[in-house]
């Protein structure tokens, strides 16, 4: 049997949730831990979205902490580094109770493991907008260890986002794979179904948090719940039986 690879989103595939409803109590969050310090909330939110932006638009050159960071300081003056230490704090902590804005299904930790007994390689391709304490934090929320994934996409160890195909090729590249060996598996229509196509990615649209914003037809894709993709991950795997 020729080894595989299935890459799995984190947010909404992995870890269900309202994808608006955690980033307003996330934001909550983080205001509260950086009112004290000087960051008005209102600026705060507007200036995370466009370091979030320059992250979303980085071309592979610098990592995307650098592209966010670059961005930041050029709102708030260089001194805003200073601070690095209070956002990476509040990671560890504050951000911890981010975890009451998720859902939880022990479906997703079965399906990853149904994967890796079926001797294929599990990878994350979670959009790295964040930092790697907290993409461990959310999965663990999910129930699974970070070890459990050959790789996982945060924004210090990697240069590009969802939707450019170029986040693909370069995850591609790392694990040393070829795309027509490598199944991405997500929720976003955009973000994880045409982006990863677009790098040559076999997908599968997970539709329980379904997200398509755009309202592309999705017909053509194969959906469903963990358990009509694990039943595609038995076909599309050759001979490896789940």
């Amino acid at each position: 049997m020729k080894k595989k690879t299935i890459l799995f989103d984190l947010d909404g595939t992995l870890l269900p949730m309202d994808q608006d409803a955690f980033t307003r109590g996330y934001f909550k969050l983080l205001a509260q831990k950086l009112a004290p310090h000087g960051y008005d909330p209102a600026a705060l939110v507007d200036n995370i979205w466009a370091g979030t932006a320059a992250m979303v638009g980085n071309d592979g050159k610098r990592t995307n902490e650098a592209a966010f960071w670059d961005r930041f300081a050029a709102l708030y003056g260089e001194q805003v580094r200073e601070d690095i230490p209070l956002f990476d704090a509040f990671y560890r902590q504050e951000f911890q109770q981010a975890k009451a804005f998720c859902g939880f299904t022990p479906k997703a930790r079965a399906a990853v493991e149904a994967c890796k007994a079926a001797g294929h390689r599990v990878a994350l391709a979670t959009n790295p907008i964040f930092p790697a304490v907290a993409t461990e934090s959310r999965i663990r929320w999910a129930g699974l260890a970070p070890e459990t994934f050959a790789w996982y996409t945060t924004y210090e160890n990697i240069g590009y986002c969802k939707p450019n195909p170029d986040y693909y090729r370069e995850i591609l590249r790392y694990l040393d794979c070829r795309a027509e060996d490598c199944l991405m598996v997500g929720n976003d229509v955009e973000e994880d179904m045409m982006a990863a196509q677009a790098a040559g990615l076999s997908v599968f649209l997970l539709t329980d948090c379904l997200l398509n914003r755009k309202e592309k037809d999705i017909s053509s894709y194969p959906q469903g719940d963990f358990d009509a993709l694990l039943a595609f991950v038995e076909e599309w795997g050759g001979e490896a039986s789940l």
